[in-house]
């Protein structure tokens, strides 16, 4: 009985074939980081069929890695398949996504605009234009997508956050911050120039399609509902929600799952 179930289902999976989206971990050699970057990069099974696809770019928090986001949605596959997006996960590197003055070896931002999207777009089968292009994160992630979204609006129309660090200067002996800007009493204007809270009268309406989030017992709510009321100020459009929850993974597990909801109404709006 056994063996003719599998043999059902074996043929089955022929018949109608099994969507199987395609995982790769590739390292990019770059002049912006000190060693070559390794990212993690889903492809949906229909790019077998020569199918092109939106792409979001996810990226790790604090003591994260390429394979981060993949530990928290083992499933990252089969939403890639479902939702029909490239997914590119790259290693954070307790950066904060900027190019750190005070390390020329961590240029984080630099990698991303140069290299990084470049090489996902020459080598895998993405819409290569901002309105298809979204960038997210959780918390160092979620500063990062936000201050290179707010930054480079012509290469991601989309930008999320989940439990983000939205403006760093509440945390001056945090999460080795200071390497990369050095100490805040020494370096005040730097802090202010590296917070993404900032970044927002830089903006204009319309510009970016904009969604973040933040648990209600999160230590980064405040800043959160700071970010929020900046936007509202300045007449931005966005998202914005306050959830149950704390800094937790369970917490990302279920968030980026509204992300990739808004994203691929996004993407579905721009022409998808």
């Amino acid at each position: 009985m056994i063996k003719k179930l599998f043999l059902t289902v074996l043929a089955l999976s022929s018949l109608y074939g099994m969507k199987a989206a395609t995982v790769d971990t590739v390292a990019i050699a770059t002049k912006y980081l000190a060693t070559p970057e390794k990212v993690v990069i889903i492809t949906p099974d229909a790019a077998k069929n020569g199918e092109r696809f939106p792409t979001v770019y996810m990226l790790n928090g604090f003591g994260g890695n390429h394979k981060a986001w993949l530990g928290t949605r083992p499933d990252l596959p089969a939403l890639a398949d479902e939702y029909g997006m490239v997914m590119v996960m790259p290693d954070g590197r307790n950066s904060w996504y900027w190019d750190a003055p005070a390390n020329p070896e961590m240029q984080m931002e630099s990698f991303f605009v140069n290299d990084l999207v470049p090489y996902v777009d020459t080598n895998y089968p993405t819409k290569a234009e901002a309105p298809q292009r979204a960038i997210t994160g959780l918390s160092m992630g979620g500063h990062g997508a936000m201050w290179l979204a707010f930054r480079h609006s012509d290469i991601w129309g989309n930008a999320g956050s989940m439990s983000g660090g939205v403006d760093i200067r509440p945390f001056p002996d945090r999460w080795k911050m200071k390497d990369a800007l050095g100490e805040k009493d020494k370096n005040p204007d730097v802090w202010e120039q590296h917070t993404v809270i900032n970044l927002v009268p830089s903006l204009t309406p319309g510009q970016l399609n904009i969604t973040f989030d933040c648990g209600i017992d999160d230590f980064f709510a405040e800043v959160n509902d700071n970010l929020h009321a900046e936007l509202v100020k300045a007449k931005i459009p966005h998202d914005y929600t306050v959830r149950p929850g704390a800094h937790t993974q369970a917490y990302w597990r279920n968030s980026i799952l509204y992300h990739l909801l808004f994203f691929n109404e996004a993407f579905n709006k721009a022409g998808k």
